[in-house]
């Protein structure tokens, strides 16, 4: 077995790589000055079942580019089999048409990807779960609540303390399978309200009717948002201010996929949860790093889907 990476997350490549007792078969990326790239396998890759880590995670179209020529080199090359580990999978907010006359522009890359060669796709908590029935090959669809839950047992976070939030009721599914692993953890949802003179979104009350947990008071909680990805850090920013109304206690934020705008460390930095959990899904560059940020690998559940 041979795996490569391209430059989108080397990181979480060689942490993979050492759980599966590998090292990362070499690639040449030669950059062009007009942005071109060369891809070139420096390892024989003939009837070997291979890897490539590539997130397609900002910026999205390089490393697409950068994930097709890698796929594309290792078929050329003889390779038996290709599983593609795209933790976070760019464009997936585009996964039907909004608008008469649009592309769809998530269909575009599935189909790119399996004609180039791939036979398997691997991939975390993706932003719809109508995502999968896309493909045409077989895909892993993976989460971070395992991995949430366990990181939240070991802060000694208890469910007489403790409310799991979803920023939206988009975020329901994902809040009910958390709270499950957590023994029923009690739950609400953020509701959201559209001002239509600006079509500013903003966090109005909380919903707790879709929850077993009636309370409805929040005085002296530890809060824990949980979504998919964070981009701007404004739906973070607004829901802790709404939560901080009702009289709570800590808040912690529980983040799959860090997609971070060069506006997010300093809105998270300031907002007023106390720590913002991702993981590394995507490379957090030092750059977009702050204080509050805490960051927990998925390496170990990839792995585990090679030792099946």
């Amino acid at each position: 077995m041979k795996i490569v990476a391209g430059n989108s997350n080397k990181v979480l490549a060689e942490v993979i790589a050492k759980q599966l007792g590998l090292k990362l078969t070499p690639l040449e990326i030669f950059i062009f000055p007009d942005g071109e790239r060369r891809i070139r396998v420096l390892e024989n890759v003939l009837e070997q079942d291979c890897i490539v880590v590539q997130p397609t995670s900002p910026d999205v179209d390089t490393n697409y580019i950068e994930l097709f020529l890698i796929v594309d080199a290792l078929k050329r090359n003889g390779a038996r089999d290709i599983t593609v580990i795209m933790p976070y999978m760019g464009y997936q907010r585009q996964d039907h048409q909004f608008r008469d006359g649009e592309c769809v522009s998530l269909e575009v890359m599935i189909k790119a990807v399996e004609s180039l060669g791939a036979d398997k796709i691997i991939t975390f908590d993706m932003h719809s779960i109508r995502i999968p029935s896309l493909f045409h090959i077989p895909i892993k669809h993976l989460s971070a609540i395992p991995l949430f839950a366990e990181t939240i047992r070991k802060n000694g976070w208890k469910n007489d303390d403790t409310i799991l939030i979803s920023p939206d009721m988009g975020g329901i599914n994902r809040i009910k399978k958390l709270s499950e692993a957590l023994d029923d953890m009690p739950y609400a949802n953020v509701v959201k309200n559209r001002d239509l003179s600006t079509g500013k979104v903003v966090a109005a009350n909380i919903d707790c009717e879709s929850s077993a947990w009636k309370k409805k008071t929040f005085e002296g909680k530890r809060l824990i948002l949980v979504d998919d990805m964070i981009s701007s850090g404004h739906t973070i920013d607004e829901a802790g201010k709404l939560l901080k109304k009702l009289d709570a206690g800590e808040m912690y934020t529980f983040v799959t996929h860090a997609i971070f705008s060069s506006e997010a460390p300093t809105i998270l930095q300031t907002s007023l949860m106390e720590n913002i959990y991702v993981t590394d899904s995507v490379f957090v560059p030092k750059e977009k790093q702050f204080t509050k940020l805490k960051i927990v690998s998925i390496a170990k559940e990839v792995a585990k889907e090679f030792s099946k």
